[in-house]
């Protein structure tokens, strides 16, 4: 999970850019880069950390032009700490290209032996934005006729990436001196929005982002998403052209964006962020009142912030008062996110603080988007026993997650998930709840989709174990789970 942004505007993109990754920075707290083009001249500045303290006056002043783009960092491969890993990579040929990149390839060994023993190029990290990088600039070497380059070509090369990559990407890419490239992989898996606006001087800017927040706040219009498998490409002049570069494309985005991942201002692929997780909520309240033992709950309470719609609609479906007996310090970021547990379980007691006065002889019902690792809500559980809950019943508005994450989310091993090889009452006891309440698969995928019809089915393999994209079975899992306690 990352979170990238490009422009392409008559006037400078800097604070534009800036504007919207602050927007983003939900999605990646690691690192951060911003890359702009003035004519066929790149600049770029990338520094750890999050936006707000990244980036200085005097990096804004360099990163002139016309054309930029951006990321917030979220390592999902690699190494958070290394900063050459930072986004955006940068290849001189052909014309240079700079590219940032959301999601993760699952066929990285075969594309780094091919890129290695066949296209002859060298790989300086570990990343896969950098395998993915150079597979374009071969694939786009390979298709320049003349002097010049035009979207048609560019088009055939996105064509041949989606040959040669597997996985999740939605991809952004400077070409210098000619434009903007943005595609998405054939299944949609990590999102990509488009907006348009139309410049004083007459001539139109575009904005492509991760989430569809970033350009409404910028105040474009919003055209949708980047379809799967499509490719979009934008001019320095602002002419835009887009077409389908895959032959059988289909969408299935990531369930996980709309249980906790995207802000919920946020629309995906046609679907409210905020009234699917209201839909959650509604879906949750039927199964608490059927494993929950009547009578044992006086509260409902949300882990703010992502939990706060599914809360809502419990407490109104129960008919049970709704509480906030977390104050959350926002100077704290996603503990999800946080690299290690050491961390994580370090920044749930400086994130939350429950407030003994909403507590206080109560049985609260708990109520958070999602339970990963146990790490927090054990935590959480602990901190409303100490605040003087007389019983703590948590509920997840997603299901168990029970199966690795390998498409952009840092779930990678097995070992590391509180619901892998246990039964719910023993993830409870993990927990140390007094009952423990999961959402049903089939009433998540239902929750979401409810209401439309252009997205029939969902990326849910931390759930149920189905990886769409690429071949993911037990043998890459193990390699998975090896390379990152290596």
């Amino acid at each position: 999970m990352c979170g990238i942004v490009g422009a392409v505007s008559p006037g400078p993109v800097s604070q534009l850019i800036y504007d919207s990754l602050s927007l983003l920075q939900h999605r990646g707290q690691d690192s951060t880069g911003i890359a702009t083009a003035e004519g066929s001249v790149f600049h770029m500045v990338k520094a750890k950390g999050q936006v707000r303290e990244a980036y200085r006056t005097r990096d804004m002043r360099k990163l002139l032009g016309t054309m930029g783009l951006g990321h917030v960092r979220y390592a999902t491969q690699g190494k958070a700490s290394a900063e050459e890993e930072s986004q955006p990579f940068y290849v001189n040929a052909p014309y240079g290209i700079m590219l940032v990149h959301n999601g993760n390839l699952t066929n990285t060994r075969q594309l780094r032996e091919d890129l290695f023993g066949v296209d002859r190029r060298h790989m300086n990290t570990q990343s896969d934005t950098e395998l993915l990088l150079n597979v374009l600039a071969t694939e786009l070497q390979g298709v320049i006729s003349g002097n010049q380059l035009d979207a048609d070509q560019v088009f055939t090369a996105v064509q041949r990436v989606h040959e040669r990559v597997e996985g999740s990407y939605a991809v952004i890419a400077m070409i210098a001196g000619y434009g903007l490239l943005a595609f998405r992989d054939p299944y949609g898996i990590r999102p990509l929005s488009l907006g348009r606006r139309e410049a004083d001087n007459g001539t139109t800017e575009w904005v492509v982002a991760s989430e569809s927040l970033v350009p409404e706040a910028n105040e474009y219009e919003l055209l949708g998403d980047v379809a799967p498998g499509e490719a979009v490409f934008i001019a320095m002049d602002g002419e835009m052209h887009r077409r389908q570069c895959h032959p059988t494309p289909r969408l299935i985005p990531c369930a996980f964006e709309y249980v906790y991942l995207a802000r919920p201002d946020s629309t995906m692929n046609g679907i409210s962020v905020y009234e699917a997780r209201l839909r959650l909520g509604e879906r949750l309240a039927t199964t608490v009142a059927q494993y929950a033992p009547s009578g044992s709950i006086d509260v409902v309470m949300p882990i703010p912030d992502s939990a706060r719609p599914a809360a809502m609609q419990v407490a109104r479906q129960l008919g049970l008062e709704y509480r906030e007996g977390f104050y959350k310090n926002r100077y704290v970021g996603r503990t999800f996110i946080m690299p290690g547990q050491k961390s994580r379980k370090k920044s749930v007691r400086q994130k939350l603080n429950a407030m003994a006065s909403e507590f206080a002889g109560k049985s609260v019902l708990i109520v958070d988007d999602s339970i990963v690792r146990g790490t927090t809500s054990q935590q959480i559980v602990q901190m409303a026993r100490q605040a003087g809950a007389a019983k703590v019943t948590f509920a997840s508005a997603a299901p168990p997650i029970r199966y690795p994450h390998v498409y952009g989310i840092n779930m990678p091993s097995r070992a590391e998930l509180v619901a892998h090889g246990r039964t719910i009452p023993q993830a409870n006891e993990v927990l140390g709840s007094d009952y423990l309440v999961y959402q049903e698969v089939e009433d998540m995928k239902e929750a979401i989709l409810d209401g439309q019809d252009a997205v029939t089915d969902l990326e849910m393999s931390c759930f149920d174990g189905r990886y769409i994209a690429g071949r993911v079975d037990e043998e890459y899992l193990r390699f998975v789970e090896e390379t990152i306690t290596s």
